[in-house]
This record gives structure tokens, C-alpha cells and sequence, in this order.
């Protein structure tokens, strides 16, 4: 078993194709916050003897929410990596767009990462959920001139961004820095969401590395998967997992560098590892392609609310991201997990400081602007009984 490996876009590093992702670690008591150091350090010295090369974290994750205060992950991965591992990978993180409102609050942000993963360099320093607002925004505030700097006095190497937003902000992003690397959620049901399949072809021809989050769609890909589904996969004569199929998916496209993987129990970690052994990419034959395209859309089917996500309903006067709502509800529908799409709900709400459904006045601006003729208001007091 051997661990396969990619080039980073033109940044000249050879990556393992998994990566090992810090914000789902083993904690306990089921709080964020409590980390399960024990576990979590056996599972990071395990990826990290069977060839894993990249880790990535940030600064809210294993927090107790997103605010100003870091999370746990980056001072746990740099305990663990001082124990004389740190050479050993490329180690990453991002920063927290929306605690910054100064050139003085970057550098602030970036000397606390650095101290907290006890690293003299970061190697690949994220924006963290770039869309359209936000690179506005840290453009106005100078982030070119900060990026250009830590990379010449070596706090970072490679600088990059994680892209959170509607495909039409993608390229404009893209173009706005010579970037070293993009990450992008990613997955065989997220090939039209955010990036998706365009952006990620955007990237790579620029010659951009691309990171791809998500890849089993936050777990949701992962079994149980629902019945009709399970049928699907069950009847293809080489027999796999729904998290196999999901990875595999990713990694038959050589033009991705390596994915990321939030691993919470040892199993995942070894399986993870296992798989990534022999992985290749343009692996997946015909047939199988075809048969990941009927699970996608027999998944599709199972949509309650026919929202295509063309963002005419925004901006809400209440601040409700409607399509963001929406597609929480039918995620509860889609994998048969309402407690699921209830805490990606509340999650999602928390980073990009939206206001909650519950605050729809029911002004009727998204129904007088919605091609699809969706009873929109309706449907927000319906994500507001089961997300709040």
C-alpha cells in the first residue's frame, strides 16, 4: 500500500492525494471544542506514516462558534506536528475574512496562526471562503500587499483562497491574484454548485492547484445512504462503498491535486489511506461513470423545493440567504437526515452571519422575483420549524 501523489498546480510540491482536514476531529462529550487529543494524535501519526503530506486547518475550527475567538484545530495540529513532524507535510490554514478590518487586523491574525501551530512559515495560507463581498472587501483593505509581503519575508509560501459563493463571482476571484492554489467544494453532486466542475477547470488551466473540501458532501454521501440509492450501487457487480464511489469520483480527474477528507474515527482514517493507494486518476470506466450519473440523479429526484439556486429572490430585505435555506431543506430530503441538514443549516447561518428564516417578514419581494414561482415565504417558515 502506497500513497499516490500530484502536483500542486505550478507551485512545484508533490501532494499525497488525500490530505488530512482538522475540522472534524474526535472530540468529546460531542462539544466542538473538546478535542479528543489521544485519538486525534494516533489518527494524524497514522495519515502521516502511510504517506499523507498535506493538513489542513483554520481558525475557527473546533471552536464553540464562529466569532472572534480561534478554535482548537490550530493548536492541535501544532502540538502534534512539534513533536518533530512539521518538515514532514505542507501545512495549511486560512484567514478568517470576516474578522478582518485592517491591514493591522491580517497581520494580527496571521502572527497568532503562526504561534498557535508554533511554525516559523505557513505553507499554504488560504483566504478563507472567498466569494465576490469578501474579496472586495480585503482587496479595499490591502490583502494583495499583505499576501505579497508575508510571502517575501517567508511567514508564507504558497498563497491561495477557499471559494464559497455562486459560480459567476468564480473566475473574477481567480483572476484578481496570481494565486498559487484554489480549494473548491466538490463532489459528484456538487459538479454546477459554487465552482463546481467549470470553476474547477477555470483553475486548472490557469494552472492553479486545485484543493478540493467536501468531497463526500460534509458525510452526506456516507452511509446510511437511503434505500433506493443503496440499490443503485448495490447493483453494480464490483462492489464499493458510497464513500469509495464519492472519493473515487474526485479523484479521477487528474486535474485535481488532492482532497481533503475530515476524519473522525481511526477506521476512516485507515479505509481513507487504503483507498488512496490505488486511486488513480481516469480509473473509472464508462459504465461507472454512467452509474455515478444515475445515483446523481435518482438523488436529485428526491428535491422538495424546485429551487435552481439563480439568486433572483436576493438580496432579501431581512438578509436571508433564500437559496442557502432552501437547499438545507432539501438536503434534509435528499439523504433522509433532518438533524443533519439542521446543523449544516445552523453552521452555514453562523460563517456568513446571515440572518435566520425565522426573520422572513413575508414582504413577498422573493415571490414577486422568482422565475420558478416558488410560495418561497412558505417554504422559510417551514426551514424555520426545522432548523430553529
Amino acid at each position: 500500500m502506497q500513497m499516490l501523489y500530484r502536483p500542486l498546480g505550478r507551485t512545484g510540491e508533490q501532494v499525497s492525494i488525500l490530505g488530512f482536514g482538522a475540522m472534524r476531529l474526535p472530540v468529546i462529550d460531542g462539544r466542538r471544542e473538546r478535542i479528543d487529543v489521544p485519538l486525534a494524535t494516533e489518527m494524524l501519526y497514522y495519515a502521516l506514516d502511510h504517506g499523507v503530506n498535506y493538513i489542513d486547518t483554520a481558525f475557527p475550527y473546533h471552536g464553540a462558534s464562529f466569532d472572534d475567538t480561534p478554535g482548537n484545530s490550530e493548536g492541535f495540529i501544532g502540538d502534534a506536528l512539534a513533536a518533530g513532524h512539521r518538515d514532514r507535510v505542507l501545512l495549511a490554514t486560512k484567514m478568517p475574512h470576516w474578522l478582518v478590518k485592517s491591514r493591522e487586523d491580517m497581520e494580527r491574525i496571521l502572527a497568532g496562526q503562526l504561534e498557535r501551530l508554533r511554525t516559523d512559515r505557513i505553507d499554504c495560507y488560504l483566504l478563507h471562503g472567498l466569494g465576490a463581498e469578501p474579496w472586495e472587501k480585503l482587496t479595499g483593505l490591502g490583502v494583495v500587499d499583505f499576501l505579497e509581503a508575508a510571502k517575501a519575508d517567508g511567514r508564507i509560501r504558497f498563497a491561495g483562497f477557499s471559494y464559497h459563493d455562486d459560480p459567476p463571482a468564480f473566475a473574477p476571484v481567480v483572476n484578481g491574484y496570481d494565486w498559487d492554489f484554489c480549494q473548491i467544494q466538490y463532489n459528484f453532486l456538487d459538479v454546477d454548485f459554487q465552482a463546481g466542475a467549470a470553476g474547477l477547470a477555470y483553475a486548472a488551466e490557469r494552472g492553479l492547484g486545485v484543493i478540493v473540501m467536501e468531497p463526500v458532501k460534509g458525510g452526506r454521501l456516507a452511509p446510511p445512504v437511503p434505500a433506493p440509492i443503496q440499490e443503485l450501487w448495490d447493483g453494480y457487480p464490483v462492489k464499493r462503498s458510497p464513500v469509495e464511489w464519492a472519493l473515487r469520483f474526485v479523484w479521477d480527474d487528474e486535474r485535481v491535486s488532492l482532497l481533503l477528507s475530515g476524519m473522525s474515527t481511526m477506521e476512516q482514517v485507515a479505509a481513507n489511506v487504503e483507498l488512496a493507494s490505488r486511486a488513480q486518476a481516469g480509473s473509472l470506466s464508462t459504465t461507472e461513470k454512467a452509474l455515478i450519473g444515475r445515483v446523481r440523479g435518482a438523488y436529485q429526484a428526491r428535491t422538495v423545493v424546485d429551487c435552481t439556486k439563480c439568486r433572483y429572490c436576493m438580496p432579501c430585505p431581512q438578509g436571508i440567504d433564500i437559496p442557502l435555506v432552501l437547499s438545507c431543506v432539501n438536503d434534509a430530503s435528499l439523504f433522509d437526515d433532518p438533524e443533519g441538514a439542521k446543523k449544516g443549516y445552523n453552521m452555514e447561518v453562523d460563517i456568513k452571519h446571515t440572518a435566520r428564516a425565522s426573520e422572513c417578514t413575508e414582504c413577498g419581494h422573493c415571490e414577486e422575483a422568482c422565475p420558478q414561482q416558488l410560495e418561497v415565504t412558505k417554504e422559510l417558515a417551514n426551514a424555520a420549524q426545522m432548523f430553529e
